[in-house]
């Protein structure tokens, strides 16, 4: 039987008087590749800051593990936390501190253990995301695609169980696009990690998800659900077809 790792119920979201989200509920499976897709301002990155806890909805749950964070009590929220892992669209490292610095942060801050114990667990995630040998260089000396990476092994500095990816392949060229990509699907096959992506990158969808929901910007809620590749000619919905066919002219008219 699958098991739900993460559950949203009924939830609305608002901005002031606007409702942004509303009656939003799905499932995350544990150990799949989650795709949150659609048009600009159809509220994507808004709905991930509320799986996270970063927002509270206006109405309804998210549940995660079975205990819901918009309603439980401090300490249940952050234990829940920490099993949590989030790479922000532009990687959110901190400038000032170096990439080995970065991932030690969340290590040190929450293990307890020795120095020598945090710089072995830092160089392992960094092998992780195949960045050996990076850790004394700082954010500003890095590319874009080795920021993403970095943003990744901090992301994954806990062993969190579920990872969130706020348009991870964002600003990025198609050659380092398919290879963040292939990172993304090493970390779900290697440690089973749940992951959520919220993007509207065509080939990162078709490349890693199994599964995807669709939001949209007019009716402020879910208008598809399922395999990106069915959805792409059999869907009912002419728009989520357009989606899912679009050529750039398309995309750009879709995205404004």
């Amino acid at each position: 039987m699958e098991e739900k790792l993460l559950r949203v119920r009924n939830l609305v979201a608002r901005y002031g008087d606007e409702v942004i989200l509303n009656n939003i509920s799905f499932d995350v499976i544990k150990g799949e590749i989650l795709v949150i897709l659609g048009g600009s301002g159809c509220g994507k990155s808004t709905l991930l800051r509320h799986m996270v806890g970063l927002s509270a909805p206006s109405t309804g749950s998210v549940y995660i593990e079975g205990a819901d964070i918009t309603t439980c009590d401090t300490k249940t929220f952050h234990n829940i936390l920490k099993g949590i892992g989030i790479l922000f669209q532009n990687s959110a490292l901190l400038g000032s501190m170096t990439i080995g610095e970065n991932i030690a942060l969340p290590i040190a801050e929450y293990s307890g253990l020795p120095k020598s114990s945090v710089d072995i667990l830092v160089n392992l995630k960094l092998s992780s995301v195949e960045l050996e040998g990076y850790e004394d260089y700082l954010p500003s000396q890095l590319s874009g695609g080795m920021k993403k990476r970095a943003g990744l092994a901090r992301a994954l500095a806990l062993n969190p169980k579920i990872l969130f990816l706020d348009e991870p392949t964002a600003g990025l060229d198609p050659v380092i696009s398919s290879e963040i990509d292939d990172l993304i699907m090493k970390i779900n096959e290697k440690f089973g990690t749940t992951i959520v992506i919220v993007t509207h990158d065509l080939d990162t969808i078709f490349t890693v998800a199994k599964r995807v929901i669709m939001l949209d910007k007019k009716t402020k809620s879910i208008i598809a659900e399922g395999d990106p590749k069915h959805l792409k000619d059999h869907s009912p919905d002419p728009a989520v077809r357009q989606f899912f066919n679009r050529n750039a002219k398309i995309e750009t008219t879709w995205l404004q």
